[in-house]
Order: C-alpha cells, then sequence, then structure tokens
C-alpha cells in the first residue's frame, strides 16, 4: 500500500480514535460512581423496584458499550501501530494484501476477506 493510501487510512483511524475515547468519556460521565451509590441501601425504601431495574439495565447497557468500545479502541491502536511498522493492510494469517474495500468498511480489519470468512465458519 503507498504511503499515500495509509496516510488517508491514518487520518480516518485517529478520526474514528477520537471519536471513541470521546464515547468512553461520555459513558464515564453519564454514569459516575456505582450502581450500589445509584441504588444506596438508604434510599432503597424510596426507590420504587422499576427505577432500580432500569438503573441496573442502564448501567449493564453502559458496560457493555464501554467494553466494546475499549475492544475497538485497541484495534484501532493495533492498526496505528501496523502502519508505523509499514505492515498495514497485509493479513496477519496469510500474509497477502487485504483488499481496498475491506479496509475502506473496516480501517482496522487484520485479515484478508477470505480468512475472515474462514474463521467465522470454523
Amino acid at each position: 500500500m503507498s504511503a499515500l493510501d495509509t496516510q488517508v487510512f491514518q487520518e480516518r483511524l485517529l478520526d474514528e480514535r477520537r471519536r471513541v475515547v470521546n464515547a468512553i468519556d461520555n459513558i464515564h460521565t453519564e454514569n459516575p460512581g456505582s450502581l450500589g451509590e445509584e441504588t444506596d441501601e438508604t434510599t432503597f425504601q424510596d426507590n420504587h423496584l422499576g427505577d432500580i431495574a432500569t438503573a441496573t439495565f442502564d448501567r449493564e447497557m453502559a458496560s457493555s458499550l464501554e467494553e466494546n468500545s475499549t475492544h475497538v479502541l485497541a484495534e484501532i491502536d493495533g492498526a496505528l501501530a501496523r502502519i508505523d511498522e509499514g505492515t498495514y493492510g497485509v493479513c496477519v494469517r496469510c500474509g497477502k494484501p487485504i483488499g481496498r474495500e475491506r479496509l475502506d468498511a473496516l480501517p482496522w480489519a487484520t485479515l484478508c476477506i477470505d480468512d475472515k470468512r474462514k474463521e467465522e465458519r470454523g
């Protein structure tokens, strides 16, 4: 892949990285403290069970979103490292180039489409 191509992907990856970091920060801002603090036992009698269930669901959803975002962030960081190493766009399994269309769709892809299909079947 040419330097021009990797620069375009690097810019896309850095933009996506900023977006993901902002999303993680937003999750932390929207959900400060712990669920226990939100549904403190001293106020338990004042809290309706529906309110506690909603708070629990919201926390679980935020936790899932954070976990997914953290995973994507690691994938993005890996792709940025591969750009620096000169191995970006090369399948980590077979060593063949990853198709441009695949990288356009998922710039942090590590597998060519054939190896990804094999992984999903396997």
